[in-house]
Protein backbone atom coordinates (compact mmCIF):
# COMPACT_ATOMS: atom_id res chain seq x y z
CA UNK A 1 0.00 0.00 0.00
CA UNK A 2 0.67 3.39 -0.61
CA UNK A 3 0.01 6.40 1.33
CA UNK A 4 -0.06 9.90 -0.70
CA UNK A 5 0.79 13.29 0.25
CA UNK A 6 -1.13 16.09 -1.70
CA UNK A 7 1.58 18.22 -2.78
CA UNK A 8 -0.83 20.82 -4.30
CA UNK A 9 -0.53 24.47 -2.13
CA UNK A 10 2.70 23.31 -0.68
CA UNK A 11 5.43 25.55 -0.11
CA UNK A 12 8.98 24.95 -2.02
CA UNK A 13 10.44 24.87 2.00
CA UNK A 14 7.56 22.54 3.49
CA UNK A 15 8.29 20.16 0.13
CA UNK A 16 12.15 19.90 1.23
CA UNK A 17 11.33 19.55 4.96
CA UNK A 18 9.32 16.46 4.43
CA UNK A 19 12.14 15.03 1.78
CA UNK A 20 13.85 14.67 5.03
CA UNK A 21 11.83 12.08 6.43
CA UNK A 22 12.97 9.38 3.99
CA UNK A 23 14.89 8.49 0.94
CA UNK A 24 13.58 9.54 -2.08
CA UNK A 25 14.41 7.87 -5.79
CA UNK A 26 17.61 10.75 -6.71
CA UNK A 27 19.28 9.38 -2.85
CA UNK A 28 18.75 5.66 -4.02
CA UNK A 29 21.63 5.38 -6.29
CA UNK A 30 23.43 7.86 -3.81
CA UNK A 31 23.35 5.49 -1.04
CA UNK A 32 24.17 2.70 -3.51
CA UNK A 33 27.35 4.01 -4.76
CA UNK A 34 26.30 4.61 -8.10
CA UNK A 35 25.86 8.60 -8.50
CA UNK A 36 29.15 10.15 -9.61
CA UNK A 37 27.40 13.63 -8.22
CA UNK A 38 26.18 12.19 -4.50
CA UNK A 39 27.71 9.65 -2.22
CA UNK A 40 25.95 7.79 1.04
CA UNK A 41 27.35 10.73 3.21
CA UNK A 42 25.99 13.35 1.37
CA UNK A 43 22.50 12.28 1.76
CA UNK A 44 23.11 11.30 5.63
CA UNK A 45 24.20 14.74 5.91
CA UNK A 46 20.99 16.01 3.89
CA UNK A 47 18.46 14.30 5.87
CA UNK A 48 20.28 14.57 9.66
CA UNK A 49 20.73 18.72 8.60
CA UNK A 50 18.14 20.79 10.52
CA UNK A 51 18.52 23.58 8.54
CA UNK A 52 17.00 23.51 4.80
CA UNK A 53 19.71 23.91 2.11
CA UNK A 54 17.73 24.98 -0.91
CA UNK A 55 20.85 24.33 -3.38
CA UNK A 56 20.20 25.35 -6.81
CA UNK A 57 22.24 25.55 -10.08
CA UNK A 58 21.71 26.49 -14.08
CA UNK A 59 22.12 22.94 -14.97
CA UNK A 60 19.20 21.92 -12.19
CA UNK A 61 17.12 24.85 -13.37
CA UNK A 62 17.08 23.89 -16.50
CA UNK A 63 15.84 19.94 -16.20
CA UNK A 64 13.66 21.46 -14.39
CA UNK A 65 12.41 23.95 -17.15
CA UNK A 66 12.93 21.16 -19.60
CA UNK A 67 10.84 18.13 -18.27
CA UNK A 68 7.46 19.44 -19.91
CA UNK A 69 9.53 19.46 -22.91
CA UNK A 70 10.68 16.09 -22.77
CA UNK A 71 7.46 14.88 -21.50
CA UNK A 72 6.11 16.33 -24.71
CA UNK A 73 8.65 14.77 -26.84
CA UNK A 74 7.94 11.27 -25.03
CA UNK A 75 4.22 11.38 -25.88
CA UNK A 76 5.25 12.21 -29.70
CA UNK A 77 7.50 9.60 -29.74
CA UNK A 78 5.33 6.81 -28.21
CA UNK A 79 1.38 8.26 -28.79
CA UNK A 80 1.19 7.72 -24.73
CA UNK A 81 -0.79 10.02 -22.84
CA UNK A 82 0.90 11.34 -19.42
CA UNK A 83 -0.27 13.62 -16.38
CA UNK A 84 1.04 15.17 -13.60
CA UNK A 85 0.87 13.27 -9.89
CA UNK A 86 0.72 16.45 -7.75
CA UNK A 87 1.31 13.61 -5.12
CA UNK A 88 4.70 12.42 -3.09
CA UNK A 89 4.23 9.05 -2.55
CA UNK A 90 5.06 6.87 0.55
CA UNK A 91 5.46 3.40 1.12
CA UNK A 92 3.64 2.32 3.81
CA UNK A 93 5.24 -1.29 4.03
CA UNK A 94 8.41 0.84 4.07
CA UNK A 95 7.62 3.83 5.43
CA UNK A 96 11.48 5.49 4.91
CA UNK A 97 10.67 5.12 1.20
CA UNK A 98 8.84 8.30 -1.06
CA UNK A 99 8.89 9.02 -4.99
CA UNK A 100 8.31 12.23 -6.21
CA UNK A 101 7.45 11.30 -9.73
CA UNK A 102 7.66 13.08 -12.83
CA UNK A 103 4.42 11.71 -14.74
CA UNK A 104 2.52 8.82 -15.06
CA UNK A 105 1.26 7.20 -17.90
CA UNK A 106 -2.33 7.69 -18.53
CA UNK A 107 -4.01 4.06 -18.97
CA UNK A 108 -1.16 1.93 -17.32
CA UNK A 109 0.60 1.30 -14.49
CA UNK A 110 3.57 2.74 -15.08
CA UNK A 111 5.31 6.08 -14.35
CA UNK A 112 7.85 8.71 -16.89
CA UNK A 113 11.33 9.80 -15.92
CA UNK A 114 12.34 12.76 -17.80
CA UNK A 115 15.94 13.79 -18.22
CA UNK A 116 18.11 16.55 -19.60
CA UNK A 117 21.96 15.44 -20.47
CA UNK A 118 25.16 17.32 -21.93
CA UNK A 119 26.13 16.49 -25.20
CA UNK A 120 29.58 16.20 -23.38
CA UNK A 121 28.09 13.03 -21.13
CA UNK A 122 26.63 11.60 -24.67
CA UNK A 123 28.73 7.99 -24.64
CA UNK A 124 26.85 7.40 -21.26
CA UNK A 125 24.01 6.62 -23.27
CA UNK A 126 25.52 4.97 -26.38
CA UNK A 127 24.01 1.25 -27.81
CA UNK A 128 21.20 1.12 -25.48
CA UNK A 129 22.90 2.06 -21.71
CA UNK A 130 21.68 3.87 -19.23
CA UNK A 131 23.50 5.56 -16.33
CA UNK A 132 22.97 2.86 -13.34
CA UNK A 133 21.86 5.54 -10.87
CA UNK A 134 18.87 6.54 -13.34
CA UNK A 135 18.03 2.72 -13.64
CA UNK A 136 18.25 2.43 -9.90
CA UNK A 137 15.93 5.79 -9.22
CA UNK A 138 13.19 4.60 -11.24
CA UNK A 139 13.08 1.12 -9.69
CA UNK A 140 13.19 2.92 -6.72
CA UNK A 141 10.17 4.50 -8.11
CA UNK A 142 8.71 1.01 -8.94
CA UNK A 143 9.22 -0.05 -5.29
CA UNK A 144 7.36 2.71 -3.59
CA UNK A 145 4.34 3.08 -6.60
CA UNK A 146 4.05 -0.65 -6.92
CA UNK A 147 4.41 -0.01 -11.02
CA UNK A 148 5.37 -2.70 -13.25
CA UNK A 149 7.08 -1.13 -15.73
CA UNK A 150 8.69 2.98 -15.83
CA UNK A 151 9.58 4.75 -18.66
CA UNK A 152 12.90 6.90 -19.08
CA UNK A 153 13.03 9.52 -21.54
CA UNK A 154 16.24 11.82 -21.80
CA UNK A 155 16.88 14.86 -24.38
CA UNK A 156 20.94 15.07 -24.87
CA UNK A 157 21.14 19.11 -25.82
CA UNK A 158 21.50 19.86 -29.27
CA UNK A 159 21.79 16.49 -29.93
CA UNK A 160 19.16 13.29 -29.51
CA UNK A 161 16.27 12.19 -28.18
CA UNK A 162 16.02 8.63 -26.28
CA UNK A 163 13.57 6.78 -24.91
CA UNK A 164 13.98 3.35 -22.41
CA UNK A 165 11.47 1.36 -21.01
CA UNK A 166 12.82 0.01 -17.64
CA UNK A 167 10.67 -3.44 -16.25
CA UNK A 168 9.85 -4.65 -12.69
CA UNK A 169 12.80 -6.13 -11.77
CA UNK A 170 11.79 -7.79 -8.33
CA UNK A 171 15.12 -9.22 -7.40
CA UNK A 172 16.46 -5.90 -7.82
CA UNK A 173 13.88 -4.55 -5.69
CA UNK A 174 14.07 -6.18 -2.87
CA UNK A 175 18.20 -5.76 -3.14
CA UNK A 176 17.37 -2.21 -3.26
CA UNK A 177 15.06 -2.19 -0.38
CA UNK A 178 17.26 -3.88 2.20
CA UNK A 179 19.86 -1.22 0.91
CA UNK A 180 17.82 1.52 1.77
CA UNK A 181 16.68 0.28 4.53
CA UNK A 182 19.49 -0.58 6.26
CA UNK A 183 21.25 2.85 5.80
CA UNK A 184 18.03 4.71 7.28
CA UNK A 185 18.40 2.38 10.60
CA UNK A 186 22.13 2.17 10.56
CA UNK A 187 22.96 5.58 9.37
CA UNK A 188 20.50 8.26 9.84
CA UNK A 189 18.11 6.82 12.76
CA UNK A 190 21.18 6.47 14.84
CA UNK A 191 23.05 9.47 13.36
CA UNK A 192 26.20 7.53 12.79
CA UNK A 193 27.85 8.77 9.58
CA UNK A 194 28.51 6.43 6.71
CA UNK A 195 31.93 5.74 6.10
CA UNK A 196 33.67 7.80 3.37
CA UNK A 197 34.40 6.77 -0.26
CA UNK A 198 37.61 8.81 -0.77
CA UNK A 199 35.14 11.29 -3.38
CA UNK A 200 35.18 15.01 -3.72
CA UNK A 201 31.67 15.09 -2.63
CA UNK A 202 32.86 13.21 0.72
CA UNK A 203 35.27 15.84 0.73
CA UNK A 204 32.91 19.09 0.54
CA UNK A 205 30.48 17.15 3.30
CA UNK A 206 33.39 16.49 5.77
CA UNK A 207 34.32 20.17 5.20
CA UNK A 208 30.64 21.19 6.18
CA UNK A 209 31.06 19.44 9.17
CA UNK A 210 34.55 20.98 10.19
CA UNK A 211 34.84 23.99 8.66
CA UNK A 212 37.70 25.72 11.20
CA UNK A 213 40.36 24.17 13.08
CA UNK A 214 40.88 24.81 16.34
CA UNK A 215 44.11 25.02 18.71
CA UNK A 216 43.54 21.07 20.18
CA UNK A 217 45.22 18.24 19.61
CA UNK A 218 43.87 14.88 20.04
CA UNK A 219 45.16 11.26 19.88
CA UNK A 220 45.50 8.97 17.02
CA UNK A 221 44.50 5.65 18.14
CA UNK A 222 47.36 2.82 16.58
CA UNK A 223 44.33 1.24 14.06
CA UNK A 224 45.10 3.96 12.22
CA UNK A 225 48.76 3.04 11.45
CA UNK A 226 47.85 1.04 8.62
CA UNK A 227 45.63 2.84 6.67
CA UNK A 228 48.39 5.59 7.07
CA UNK A 229 50.85 2.99 5.58
CA UNK A 230 49.11 2.09 2.86
CA UNK A 231 48.42 6.18 2.16
CA UNK A 232 52.53 6.44 2.25
CA UNK A 233 52.14 3.33 -0.67
CA UNK A 234 49.70 4.52 -2.91
CA UNK A 235 51.33 8.06 -3.16
CA UNK A 236 54.75 6.35 -3.75
CA UNK A 237 52.81 4.11 -6.44
CA UNK A 238 51.29 7.29 -8.48
CA UNK A 239 54.82 8.79 -8.32
CA UNK A 240 55.97 5.93 -9.76
CA UNK A 241 52.51 5.94 -12.21
CA UNK A 242 53.25 9.52 -13.13
CA UNK A 243 56.71 9.29 -13.88
CA UNK A 244 56.10 6.76 -16.14
CA UNK A 245 53.09 8.71 -17.90
CA UNK A 246 55.92 11.64 -18.75
CA UNK A 247 58.35 8.97 -19.76
CA UNK A 248 56.04 7.83 -22.49
CA UNK A 249 54.92 11.55 -23.39
CA UNK A 250 58.97 12.50 -23.44
CA UNK A 251 59.44 9.48 -25.89
CA UNK A 252 56.33 11.42 -28.00
CA UNK A 253 57.60 14.52 -28.41
CA UNK A 254 60.85 13.13 -29.12
CA UNK A 255 59.99 11.92 -32.11
CA UNK A 256 57.03 14.97 -33.20
CA UNK A 257 60.03 17.09 -33.26
CA UNK A 258 58.64 20.76 -34.17
CA UNK A 259 55.35 18.65 -35.45
CA UNK A 260 52.53 19.76 -33.78
CA UNK A 261 49.77 16.69 -34.54
CA UNK A 262 50.84 13.50 -35.21
CA UNK A 263 48.16 10.77 -35.76
CA UNK A 264 47.99 7.09 -36.61
CA UNK A 265 44.34 4.39 -37.13
CA UNK A 266 44.07 4.76 -33.44
CA UNK A 267 45.20 8.03 -31.67
CA UNK A 268 45.78 12.02 -32.74
CA UNK A 269 48.13 14.10 -30.51
CA UNK A 270 48.80 17.52 -30.50
CA UNK A 271 51.76 19.33 -29.01
CA UNK A 272 50.85 23.45 -29.43
CA UNK A 273 52.05 26.42 -28.43
CA UNK A 274 50.04 28.25 -25.54
CA UNK A 275 50.23 31.46 -24.09
CA UNK A 276 49.27 32.11 -20.99
CA UNK A 277 48.43 35.35 -19.29
CA UNK A 278 49.24 35.68 -15.60
CA UNK A 279 49.16 38.34 -13.45
CA UNK A 280 52.44 39.10 -11.45
CA UNK A 281 51.21 39.35 -8.13
CA UNK A 282 54.51 40.09 -6.33
CA UNK A 283 54.92 42.38 -7.96
CA UNK A 284 51.77 44.28 -8.09
CA UNK A 285 52.35 44.01 -4.02
CA UNK A 286 55.26 45.75 -3.86
CA UNK A 287 54.50 48.66 -6.91
CA UNK A 288 50.84 48.63 -6.31
CA UNK A 289 50.01 48.10 -2.91
CA UNK A 290 46.86 49.91 -2.88
CA UNK A 291 45.38 47.99 -5.78
CA UNK A 292 46.60 44.76 -4.62
CA UNK A 293 44.23 45.51 -1.14
CA UNK A 294 42.00 46.58 -2.85
CA UNK A 295 41.18 43.52 -5.07
CA UNK A 296 42.79 40.21 -2.51
CA UNK A 297 40.76 38.27 -0.08
CA UNK A 298 41.34 35.48 2.06
CA UNK A 299 39.96 32.59 1.61
CA UNK A 300 39.63 30.11 4.35
CA UNK A 301 40.27 26.10 4.03
CA UNK A 302 42.08 23.33 6.22
CA UNK A 303 44.99 21.70 5.11
CA UNK A 304 45.90 18.00 5.48
CA UNK A 305 49.51 16.40 5.98
CA UNK A 306 50.92 13.96 7.25
CA UNK A 307 54.25 13.25 8.87
CA UNK A 308 56.02 10.36 10.32
CA UNK A 309 56.53 10.96 14.25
Amino acid sequence: MTKRISTIGMTHTEWLELRKNGIGGSDAGAICGLNPYASPMSVYYDKTQVEIEDYDNEAMRQGRDLEDYVAKRFTEETGKKVRRSNVMYWSEAHPFMYANVDRLIVGEDAGLECKTASPYSEDKWKDGKIPEHYQIQCHHYMAVTGASVWYLAVVILGREFKLYEIKRDETLINDLIQIEKNFWNQHVSKGLMPEPDGSQICDEIIRKYYPTAEQETTILPSGFNAKLERRMELIQLMERMQTEQRAIEQEIKLYMKNNNLAFNEHYRIAWNEVETLRLDTKRLKQERPEVYDEYAYKSHSRRFTVRAA
